[in-house]
């Protein structure tokens, strides 16, 4: 029987030390029986490798980000550290169910032209958790344009290192903030391999206050206005246009950009008049709702904005 692949992960962190280390700690416990190195990028912050035993078949190493601050450069800085055919992603807050790695290696094992797989997701919200489900097989270039699939985190994905060095050019480092790199990267893949997804959660995705993104609304809209300006199909359909142009103006509403949200969500309404993101946006921009209130609650039932 040949060798398992071996596997580089990539955790980038930012003083979340105790969280770090149950990220970590996911990683070393895979079932996988192929080597699994774990770089962990700290970024902003001084280097220090949590207290976890690595045991056999393991190998973790602490990097200091040096290129863009932020989650699109430390992800980059621990690719180019990679040593492995393979690279997987997990966030310092998120966590791997013990067999991950092995259900996605499976799929690359048998599916030679696929250069990313992800899965599904439990959403954490603090309270409880919900499944996120992706109920697709494969996942196109158009599946993603005209839904963000939410339930594919970025903590799900495990690339072919050929794919996303060569192909996707890594993650964007000029995006805002780094905002809506997943879903950059997935509309990036989509155009250049095929993408499997494996429909059972196999991440853990924590939604609370401690996300770094939780109620950043301005870096929100940035974000996704690049977004929008770079990838020419989300404007071209006439769905993509209206949900991301609601989520920008949401955001701008929530971020005190009132006359600045309003364009955006009735051009969404234009597109779509029942969508309901568009119509609670104009409630916040005529301070007539809490944004918070709103987000909070969509988090309850594992929903985001």
């Amino acid at each position: 029987m040949s060798e398992p692949p071996s596997v580089t992960a990539v955790v980038p962190t930012h003083r979340r030390p105790e969280l770090m280390r149950l990220a970590v700690q996911s990683i070393v416990d895979q079932t996988y029986g192929g080597e699994i190195e774990i770089i962990i990028v700290f970024d902003a912050c001084e280097p220090e490798l949590p207290d976890v035993v690595t045991g056999p078949r393991r190998a973790m190493t602490a990097v200091t980000n040096e290129r863009v601050r932020g989650l699109a450069g430390a992800r980059n800085m621990g690719i180019v550290q990679s040593k492995h055919d393979f690279v997987a992603f997990l966030d310092d807050d998120d966590t791997w169910a013990p067999n991950k790695l092995e259900k996605q290696m499976a799929i690359f094992a048998a599916h030679s032209e696929v250069g990313l797989v992800g899965s599904a997701m439990l959403v954490d919200d603090g309270r409880r958790t919900h499944e996120r489900p992706v109920p697709l097989t494969t996942v196109t270039h158009a599946d993603l344009v005209r839904d963000r699939i939410a339930g594919l985190h970025s903590s799900s994905f495990v690339f072919r290192r050929t794919t996303l060095v060569d192909q996707v050019g890594m993650i964007d480092e000029d995006l805002p903030g780094s905002y809506g790199e997943d879903y950059d990267v997935l509309l990036t893949a989509a155009q250049h391999t095929a993408i499997r997804l494996v429909n059972e959660p196999l991440v853990s995705v924590r939604w609370s206050g401690q996300s770094f993104f939780y109620g950043k609304w301005e870096q929100y809209a940035a974000g996704l206005t690049y977004l929008l300006d770079k990838h020419t199909a989300l404007q071209q359909d006439a769905g993509a246009l209206a949900r991301i142009s609601s989520q920008i103006g949401f955001a701008l509403a929530a971020a005190g950009k009132r006359n600045q949200s309003r364009p955006w969500l009735r051009q969404a309404l234009s597109a779509q008049r029942l969508n309901v993101r568009a119509w609670l946006g104009l409630l916040i921009s005529y301070r007539l709702a809490s944004a918070g209130a709103i987000a909070r609650a969509a988090n309850m039932f594992g929903r985001g904005i």
